[in-house]
């Protein structure tokens, strides 16, 4: 078996840690805008793409805590491994960044920076935030968690303020930040995104972490 991960300047060994678990028979393909190495997405039976710095807006306008520089490169490999990975009918799985680019891919937008407020509860500090999520009953990610609500970590300051089409919003942050998308039609399109970060959760066995990891494997081998 073998999955993508979209490279990271933050922590990527993080991902390859939790994805391969301790399943030997699970081969980590990183895909980065580096080795060009579109191509192998075909050779992946799934495609995680992984949390990083905020992708440069459209209208490259300034907002609150923007970073000090971009990454287009980056920006544009993953749009393009998005794009092949929809064609080929591979399952998807976005974590934080990857949830935004999923969105932005569909035709969604982003609040830029979710502001002083909401990111006292989000914005990662020296360590990432904890808060709560609820999960709506209706929706392939309760079937994967099992919980109607749970404690997440947290470490953004933009989220989703339209949402692209074909996806739909089922899981929340008290405060009302879209935490969870997923595929309208999962049987058609397996496309999953989670706004927090379950690859480095301090509870990996939490069904917010373990289950996603879990759900995502299921989907290759059925």
């Amino acid at each position: 078996m073998k999955i993508g991960v979209t490279f990271s300047e933050t922590n990527y060994h993080n991902y390859p840690r939790w994805i391969k678990g301790n399943d030997d028979n699970i081969e980590i393909v990183e895909l980065t805008y580096e080795k060009n190495n579109l191509q192998d997405v075909s050779v992946c039976d799934a495609v995680v793409f992984s949390g990083g710095i905020d992708c440069e807006p459209a209208d490259k306008v300034d907002y609150p805590n923007a970073p000090e520089k971009f990454n287009v490169a980056r920006d544009t490999f993953e749009m393009e491994v998005l794009a092949k990975a929809l064609k080929e009918k591979k399952p998807v799985l976005g974590i934080c960044r990857g949830l935004q680019v999923i969105n932005v891919f569909k035709g969604g937008t982003l609040h830029l920076d979710n502001g002083e407020e909401k990111n006292a509860i989000h914005k990662k500090g020296t360590e990432d935030k904890i808060h709560q999520v609820n999960v709506e009953k209706d929706s392939l990610f309760y079937s994967i968690v099992k919980e109607k609500s749970g404690e997440v970590n947290s470490a953004h300051h933009q989220s989703i303020d339209k949402l692209g089409a074909d996806l739909k919003a089922v899981a929340y942050s008290e405060d009302g930040i879209i935490e969870v998308i997923e595929s309208t039609n999962p049987e058609k399109e397996f496309i999953l995104a989670v706004q927090w970060h379950p690859e480095r959760m301090s509870n990996l066995e939490s069904p917010f972490s373990k289950n996603i990891r879990k759900a995502l494997i299921e989907k290759i081998c059925n």
